[in-house]
């Protein structure tokens, strides 16, 4: 026992440093973009910087003629209300579409195949031999030839389609295998063909890959954004924990998300817009007490910086603040003081002011409070000499 400790006294560590001849560097490729830290994260430009990196348009191509058609997961609602107030053309809130199925229940698809279901039913007459909609209520959705004519013209007038992707799991018929928009009603029910399943990654990217493929054959110069929804699941059907089950089910469909785009991105229609990440990554507490919705201004400033990356600038209809949404968003995720909140929707100046010269502290990290302070320092100066847009390039100098 002595000697083994004696051993272990004596014993040498090697180290490696650059002057050692064991050092060595990795080849990073032509990207390297590493995980922001938290101070990195602070300001109106965080997440322009960090997360709509490499997924925003070459321009701005939106504009108040454009017409928009937007539905999928109950996401897809926050997307059409906040378009269509701004006065953007959002073909499913007109009185005149009611009837169809994606606007009456759009954003009720909330998994992949229902949504592949409406393009093939308006553009390719598909029609399936069984009850495979219902509504809120369990009610059966058919195939009524006029809802049919009027998804079909919703859809050969879209030039932006937004679909929205919220969940993975599903059920359907064992005997037919077609997948069910949501679960069965209770009357007709049937244990032996009616099942519940995971959908896998490969099913998940075949019905992007076919939506895609619809888009492009039957509107060759729409834009297509795919997004998933940040809305969690409210339950699951399978035996453990709906958090975990809720992990599972969007990191599916983000991977596929990921795949399609990647895919068919260097075509210049197919594009992705970060909503999970912005709701997931960036904001401390990103749900009220449901766990399950954000708060209103969170869903805001992602539909501000949408706004102001998609839309083209109108001088008659100018964007929102994007320095104002991303102060009011963190002020309701419990990243700034809830006050916070009141002053910017007012541009109460003096108590702006008051706030970052006060003693209560914004962080217990010293650096991190210095941060804060002197962003809302410059949201003043902002508010008094004009603000500087979060999302301007910075000039390459001429040495570069």
């Amino acid at each position: 026992m002595a000697k083994r400790k004696k051993a272990a006294k004596n014993h040498n560590f090697q180290t490696t440093t650059k002057d050692t001849p064991e050092y060595r560097t990795w080849f990073r490729g032509e990207h390297t973009n590493y995980n922001p830290v938290r101070e990195q994260m602070l300001g109106a430009d965080a997440v322009p910087k960090y997360v709509l990196q490499g997924w925003e348009p070459k321009e701005a191509c939106i504009t108040t003629d454009t017409q928009i058609t937007a539905f999928g997961s109950c996401f897809a609602a926050n997307i059409s209300n906040w378009l269509s107030n701004r006065n953007y053309r959002v073909l499913n809130k007109d009185e005149n579409s009611k009837q169809a199925y994606v606007v009456s229940c759009g954003e009720g698809m909330v998994n992949s195949f229902v949504i592949r279901q409406q393009f093939e039913w308006a553009w390719e007459n598909k029609v399936f031999k069984q009850a495979l909609w219902h509504g809120y209520e369990a009610e059966e959705y058919g195939y009524d030839k006029k809802v049919q004519a009027e998804t079909k013209r919703i859809f050969d007038e879209t030039d932006v389609f937004i679909l929205t992707f919220g969940l993975s799991e599903v059920w359907y018929d064992e005997k037919t295998k077609n997948v069910f928009w949501r679960t069965i009603p209770k009357d007709v029910y049937d244990p032996k063909r009616h099942k519940f399943r995971v959908s896998t990654v490969e099913e998940n990217r075949d019905n992007l890959e076919a939506i895609y493929k619809l888009i492009r054959k039957h509107r060759p110069d729409a834009k297509i954004i795919f997004t998933l929804s940040p809305i969690p699941l409210i339950a699951t059907f399978r035996d453990n924990s709906c958090i975990t089950s809720n992990s599972v089910s969007k990191s599916i469909l983000r991977v596929a998300i990921d795949e399609t785009v990647r895919k068919y991105k260097d075509d210049g229609y197919l594009h992705y817009w970060p909503s999970y990440e912005i709701i997931t990554d960036v904001f401390r507490q990103p749900y009220k007490p449901d766990r399950r919705h954000p708060p209103v201004q969170a869903l805001d400033y992602i539909m501000t910086l949408f706004e102001h990356v998609w839309c083209k600038k109108d001088e008659e209809n100018p964007p929102p603040s994007l320095t104002d949404a991303w102060i009011r968003g963190c002020a309701a995720s419990g990243l700034l003081p809830e006050r916070l909140e009141d002053i910017v929707i007012h541009r109460r100046k003096w108590r702006l002011r008051q706030t970052y010269k006060g003693p209560d502290l914004f962080d217990s990290n010293k650096r991190l409070d210095q941060l804060h302070r002197r962003m809302l320092s410059g949201v003043l100066s902002g508010w008094l000499y004009g603000e500087k847009d979060p999302l301007a390039k910075e000039e390459a100098s001429e040495e570069k």
